[in-house]
C-alpha cells in the first residue's frame, strides 16, 4: 500500500513540476521575432553568395574510351537479337550525338523491353498455373497428354524468357556504366 501511495505521490509531484515549468520555457513568436530583428542589426555585412558567374570556366574532361566488351558467345536463340542489335546500334552510333535525348531514348527503350519480357513472363507464369491446375483436374489420359505438352511448352518458353530477362538487366547494367564512364548526369538516365 505504502509503494502505491508512493508512486501516486510521485506523478503528482512529476505532474507539478512540468506544469510549472512549461510557461517559463515557451517563447512567443513576438519574442522570436524580436530577438531575430536584434540579430540581423548586428550583423554588418550580408554573406557572399556565389553564383555560376563567379566562377571560372572549366573545360570539361573528355570522356575515356569504353572498355572492349568481352566476346561471349551466345545461347542458342536467346541474345543473338540483342547481339544484332548492338552490332548494328554500334555501327550506327559513329554518326550520332550522343546529348540528353539520346541517351534518355535509349535508357528509355531498354526499359521498355525489360517491362515487356517481364510482364510476358508473369502472363506466362500464370498460364503454366491454369495448366497445372486443369492438368490436375483432368483424368481423360488424352486430354492430360494435351495439356501436359503445352505446358511443357509454356515453360520452355518461360525458361527463354527469363534468359532474356537477365540478358535485358544486363543491357542496362552495361548501359548505365557506359554512361557513366561517359560522364553523362545521372538525371538523363531516368
Amino acid at each position: 500500500m505504502a509503494f502505491k501511495v508512493r508512486c501516486v505521490a510521485a506523478v503528482f509531484l512529476a505532474s507539478v513540476v512540468v506544469a510549472t515549468t512549461a510557461p517559463l520555457l515557451a517563447q512567443s513568436l513576438a519574442d522570436i521575432a524580436r530577438k531575430e530583428e536584434e540579430r540581423r542589426k548586428t550583423v554588418k555585412e550580408p554573406a557572399k553568395v556565389y553564383t555560376n558567374k563567379d566562377l571560372p570556366n572549366v573545360a570539361p574532361t573528355p570522356p575515356s574510351a569504353p572498355l572492349p566488351a568481352p566476346d561471349a558467345p551466345a545461347v542458342e536463340g536467346v541474345g543473338q537479337d540483342a547481339a544484332k542489335g548492338a552490332a548494328k546500334d554500334e555501327g550506327a552510333d559513329k554518326g550520332v550525338v550522343k546529348d540528353q535525348a539520346y541517351w534518355t531514348g535509349r535508357v528509355k527503350d531498354l526499359q521498355t523491353q525489360l517491362d515487356r519480357d517481364q510482364s510476358f513472363a508473369e502472363a506466362l507464369q500464370s498460364r503454366i498455373n491454369a495448366l497445372t491446375a486443369d492438368f490436375t483436374a483432368r483424368d481423360d489420359p488424352a486430354q492430360r497428354s494435351v495439356i501436359e505438352r503445352d505446358r511443357q511448352k509454356a515453360i520452355a518458353e518461360l525458361d527463354r524468357l527469363r534468359e532474356a530477362i537477365t540478358s535485358d538487366l544486363k543491357a542496362i547494367a552495361d548501359f548505365e556504366d557506359e554512361a557513366r564512364r561517359a560522364g553523362v548526369p545521372p538525371g538523363w538516365l531516368r
